[in-house]
């Protein structure tokens, strides 16, 4: 079964409704929800979805979106050596790093992500939600 790594923006855009995007995304969580791929999310992402989505739309809303996305993809632990792999990966932002760092721990297929250009010289393979969804059918 294909292994994804769902990047957070991937999530917001589900969540906060973000077009031309929430479309493909939803799509792929659907897809994942109905067993077509396993789904998983960097564990320090958890916090950074809740804190977005609870600026913009309330606690009430942010709850929600985290109780939802815990009950949807498996939580990749992150520990002191994934941290470390993030900083020798040496992209340009630290956070993406780390989520390449989650994906290589989990032995994704693919990070599911909007913004493929972040992951250049990264040793994993990103495919946007509409890509994936294309894969899986």
């Amino acid at each position: 079964m294909t292994r994804l790594l769902v990047d957070t923006n991937v999530v917001l855009d589900v969540v906060l409704d973000r077009h031309p995007w929430a479309g493909d995304a939803a799509a792929l969580l659907d897809a994942v929800e109905k067993g077509r791929a396993q789904g998983y999310f960097a564990g320090h992402a958890v916090t950074t979805v809740y804190y977005i989505v609870e600026k913009q739309r309330g606690h009430a809303v942010a709850a929600t979106a985290v109780s939802d996305l815990l009950e949807l993809l498996s939580v990749v632990p992150l520990g002191t050596a994934d941290f470390q792999r993030a900083l020798g990966l040496a992209l340009n932002d630290y956070e993406d790093g780390v989520q390449a760092a989650a994906c290589l721990h989990v032995g994704a297929d693919y990070l599911v992500t909007r913004n493929p250009k972040d992951f250049q010289g990264a040793p994993i393979a990103t495919r946007a939600p509409g890509e994936v969804l294309a894969l899986l059918a």
